[in-house]
């Protein structure tokens, strides 16, 4: 998939107590098809529900869903939950059942899951999934509206088919919807999201006859390296890359392949119009026609 915000993210993934609990490990394999680091923070109740090894095989990191596991708690080893909270990007708690979204506004540090959240300190998105009295009732309309007050994000239930054979809202988000959701959010707070670059790069290679040609060693790193910056704030990037064979990590970028100097001209003309903001890196060859 082309990458986009959720590229090399970390991101803590809370599992509660809920039947849509099933859903997380589609979540997870969804969340590293968008190129994300996964870490799966679980409540005892989500256990009964889905496994850890479940997740964990998924994630290919352990599953924490208690501050101590009985093995290690003779050493005095622990899930440090304020590590966990520092080390991620972002936190998408999916499914929200009532119960955790009450939590989440009291402040109550009764399991892990909590505890994480409260030492967090990067943006933190929920997904209720609840039967669908449960989702209308003033109480969980209230969580909500206090925990965006918060700044916490939430993505709205789905309508449909409930656990219980009702049809209504409570229904949890689909994984892909829950990182669309999550992606157009991230996109929007982007210095330059909306907005078009342009950059050159590398070599001209400029022919003497069909064989022999005159060029130089550019790799084409630097105009990469930046086109890869001004995409993770948001930007679409045009690269006008010139014929370097140096491996280099062109996801997510808009490439435009030339070889002579007249050509990266041509393009260079043909996308500087829309552009925002023009860079030019490209080591053109000396040699070119003028």
């Amino acid at each position: 998939m082309e990458t986009g915000p959720l590229y090399q993210r970390k991101v803590l993934l809370g599992v509660s107590g809920s039947i849509a609990a099933y859903k997380s490990a589609f979540l997870v394999r969804e969340l590293i098809k968008w190129g994300a680091e996964v870490q799966v923070v679980m409540t005892t109740a989500a256990k009964d529900f889905i496994t850890p090894l479940t997740l964990s095989t998924l994630s290919t990191r352990p599953v924490f869903s208690t501050f101590l596991h009985e093995e290690d708690e003779k050493y005095g080893v622990w899930n440090n939950h304020v590590d966990l909270g520092l080390w991620a990007d972002l936190m998408i708690i999916a499914p929200a059942s009532s119960n955790t979204l009450s939590k989440l506004v009291t402040g109550a540090c009764d399991d892990l899951l909590s505890a994480v959240y409260m030492s967090a300190k990067c943006p933190v998105y929920v997904a209720p999934a609840m039967d669908l009295d449960m989702y209308k009732n003033e109480a969980t309309r209230s969580n909500l509206k206090e925990l965006e007050a918060r700044g916490v994000v939430v993505i709205p239930a789905e309508h449909g088919e409930l656990a219980s054979g009702l049809i209504g809202q409570g229904r949890m988000a689909e994984p892909e919807s829950i990182c669309q959701f999550i992606s157009a959010h991230l996109l929007k707070q982007l210095p330059l999201f909306g907005k078009n670059v342009l950059i050159n790069a590398g070599p001209t290679h400029e022919h003497i006859d069909p064989v022999r040609y005159l060029g130089n060693n550019s790799t084409g790193q630097m105009g990469v390296a930046l086109a890869h910056a001004a995409r993770s704030l948001g930007a679409s990037v045009i690269l006008v890359l010139g014929p370097t064979h140096y491996p280099l990590d062109l996801g997510g970028l808009h490439v435009v392949r030339v070889v002579s100097a007249k050509e990266m001209l041509t393009a260079m003309q043909d996308y500087y119009p829309s552009s925002v903001l023009t860079i030019c890196t490209a080591a053109v060859s000396d040699s070119a026609q003028r």
